[in-house]
């Protein structure tokens, strides 16, 4: 099982981002991931991060599919490929309906389809053929005017493509399609709430989920044996993920976690985060959910929620160490680093 970080979203202090990625670098860690809310964009960074590196791989998690034409994202995509030395990794997801319709303008309606089309035109352009394409929301080139069939003036590249996916029918285009699972909200002990629409994706494509990097996000990393002074201050950062990151209709988070098991909690949670009743939210998150979704105790206790990890499937575990300043969140890093080392050994 491989290791993953996560960087940002980013403001303002990358060189304190580079330092961070450079020391998880040494210490062996295999991917760090940007993100892309509503601030920085997460390709920019790739870049400086290719400059300050040297083995580690850097991803996008994620660009959002609505925010760029494909083609924008496969130019972007070839230009880090080249940068990294082939050490980029495009992730992409197709966000919600606040950010798109929101942030971005555009309607969130074919959500799905959009990230479909947009990994199908990527892949056209970057293994260097001619752009001709016809789906049900980009047609290339578009008819009755001017434009030509157009190819890359740029070297083809084998780009590795992620997507980030949680509801059954995207995970199944996931196993479709995809060279790897971005996976949030997610609980080892629940793994087949993912994992089986995945499975049945990538079988009607004659694939079988070994034929992906299944990547979930394990959380937090802490050490103490005081449970309660790791678990409090999480509690907020989980009931903003189940009321605020998406509306009552849509949350997608929200609805993993439901299919998970804490429907009553996720429910409860979100109606106390939308009446604006936040600190009642928070304190309605339930500890299996913390501790389920998060690296959290005694070194004991975190390797066994490695090993649960490996068990349920998951081959790369996305982790976000933590720390008042930058040594601590290494030194809790490098603890995890050998703890994964330790039960890869087993």
């Amino acid at each position: 099982m491989k290791v993953a970080i996560s960087v940002g979203p980013f403001n303002e202090d990358y060189e304190a981002a580079a330092a961070y990625v450079q020391e998880a670098e040494r210490l062996g860690a295999d991917i760090a991931w940007t993100a892309e809310t509503w601030a920085h964009d997460a390709a920019t960074p790739v870049a400086y991060l290719a400059a300050k590196t040297s083995s580690i791989k850097l991803g996008t998690g994620i660009i959002q599919v609505a925010a760029r034409t494909p083609a924008n994202i496969a130019m972007l995509a070839m230009a880090l490929a080249a940068m990294s030395h082939d050490r980029f990794i495009l992730g992409l997801g197709a966000s919600g309906p606040q950010v798109v319709e929101g942030w971005h303008g555009v309607r969130f309606k074919g959500a799905v389809q959009r990230v479909r089309e947009t990994v199908e035109i990527v892949r056209i352009i970057s293994r260097g053929e001619r752009l001709a394409y016809q789906g049900k929301i980009y047609t290339l080139p578009l008819p009755g005017g001017e434009g030509k069939a157009l190819r890359s003036g740029a070297r083809p590249r084998n780009i590795p493509i992620y997507l980030a996916t949680l509801s059954p029918k995207s995970l199944e285009m996931t196993g479709e399609i995809a060279d790897g699972w971005l996976g949030t909200s997610f609980m080892p002990e629940h793994a087949d709430v993912f994992f089986s629409h995945i499975a049945a994706g990538a079988a009607r494509a004659g694939r079988t989920l070994a034929d992906l990097d299944l990547q979930a996000a394990a959380g937090a990393v802490a050490f103490s044996d005081d449970l309660e002074k790791l678990i409090a201050p999480r509690r907020p950062g989980l009931a903003f993920t189940l009321g605020a990151m998406g509306s009552r209709q849509h949350n997608f988070y929200n609805d993993a976690y439901k299919r998970a098991g804490f429907r009553e909690a996720a429910l409860e949670v979100q109606g106390l985060w939308l009446e604006g009743k936040r600190e009642e939210a928070a304190a309605r998150v339930p500890d299996e959910m913390v501790l389920g979704s998060n690296l959290l105790g005694t070194e004991a206790m975190v390797r066994d929620r490695v090993r649960a990890h490996r068990k349920a499937g998951v081959t790369t575990i996305q982790v976000q160490p933590e720390g008042r300043g930058l040594a601590e969140r290494i030194e809790a890093l490098g603890r995890l680093m050998s703890i994964v080392r330790e039960v890869n050994a087993e």
